[in-house]
């Protein structure tokens, strides 16, 4: 941990309105991204946005840097509280079921031919994750868009690593087929 971030969470532990607006402007960005892209609307967003800033200045004493970095902390934070608000509304959320098809008959080479960057597999993409539910949107989210390491993505997600790599392989196959069905 640097001397800044040290010194970071030494004032918001004093409860310095500075280093609030420090935290903000630091990761405010990556809490949005993460947030938005479990809730859907803007309201609902900001709404979760501010609890995780507000739930992270009270619970800043509570941080362990040997456990995780501040951005981590903050992510895991802003990932319970996403999924939090969903469940708490209750909105319909639709997904594919792969209850009765055989993932392991799926080759990961065959996943590998969604790797084109060109804009078209993007826009496949960002519409096949609307498919997902909310839990895995954020785990895709965290790993592709946020390039957070499975470990940090197992503390966010209070998993273990190996439960991490086999949800990441599952969701990517779903999403193959989800674009698959979309073409």
């Amino acid at each position: 941990m640097t001397d800044l971030t040290e010194k970071l969470i030494e004032e918001l532990k004093l409860g310095s309105k500075h280093a609030q607006q420090e935290m903000l402007s630091l990761y405010g960005e990556s809490v949005w991204r993460q947030v938005t892209m479990v809730i859907v609307q803007q309201e609902d967003a900001e709404e979760v946005y501010q609890d995780v800033f507000l739930k992270a200045f009270k619970a800043i004493g509570s941080y362990r840097q040997e456990q995780a970095s501040l951005a981590t902390w903050l992510g895991r934070i802003a990932y319970n509280e996403s999924l939090n608000a969903v469940w708490k509304r209750k909105p319909p959320i639709v997904y594919v079921d792969d209850r009765d098809v055989d993932l392991e008959s799926m080759q990961d080479d065959t996943i590998a031919t969604l790797q084109e960057t060109d804009e078209e597999t993007i826009e496949l993409i960002e519409r096949a994750l609307d498919f997902l539910p909310p839990a895995e949107q954020a785990i895709i989210t965290m790993f592709y868009y946020d390039n957070q390491s499975i470990k940090d993505i197992a503390y966010i997600t209070d998993s273990n690593i190996s439960t991490v790599c086999s949800k990441l392989s599952r969701i990517r196959k779903k999403l193959y087929r989800i674009i698959k069905n979309i073409q």
